[in-house]
């Protein structure tokens, strides 16, 4: 059977709400090599396809393997449900940063993350801050971590929380000497 890649991979993106923009940045490609593809100007090998998919995220196996893409409403999602967003990430290799999604977003402007950043973790300084077109908010759960927003820094403890435009350069940092970890939100997904 002949599946047309590029067609498939642009009812995947649409379906699952990512703009071209946005699957390249969470696959670590140009927003050109999603539009050639998904034009079928170029054929993707096999290793592309799957840096490719990892954004969605999806594997080689479901993208060729079903006639029909699978359901985007789940409610409800056990721990062992969230999708591991960081093991990818030039910042998980930093320090143990975690960041394990709900749902696969397929058809949703919200991204929902449980994170977790290891005594030392850092998300980046510099011109290699975070930043991207979103909103974001979230709520510490255990520990503290030092929150960099602009020229603006705090450091945030259980209970605390924090709401900003993703589109001003933002670090994470854990500081302290025990794991910390928040939930967050994210719109639109960002990772």
């Amino acid at each position: 059977m002949d599946v047309d890649v590029g067609a498939r991979l642009r009812a995947i993106r649409v379906k699952t709400g990512l703009s071209q923009r946005q699957l390249a940045q969470r696959a670590g490609v140009t927003n050109g090599t999603i539009s050639l593809i998904e034009q079928n100007r170029t054929s993707p090998s096999v290793a592309s396809l799957r840096k490719v998919l990892g954004g969605i995220p999806m594997t080689l196996a479901e993208f060729f393997g079903q006639d029909d893409l699978p359901p985007a409403e789940q409610i409800f999602f056990r721990a062992d449900d969230l999708i591991e967003l960081a093991s990818d990430l030039p910042v998980a290799r930093k320090a143990s940063i975690s960041f394990r999604q709900v749902g696969d977003l397929r058809g949703r402007n919200l991204q929902v993350l449980s994170e977790r950043y290891e005594p030392g973790a850092d998300t980046g300084t510099g011109k290699n801050m975070l930043q991207h077109d979103s909103e974001e908010g979230g709520v510490i759960i255990e520990g503290e971590i030092e929150l960099t927003v602009g020229d603006q820094k705090q450091i945030l403890r259980k209970g605390d929380a924090y709401l900003f435009d993703s589109r001003i350069p933002h670090r994470f940092r854990n500081i302290g000497d025990q794991t910390c970890t928040l939930v967050s939100a994210c719109t639109p997904p960002y990772l």
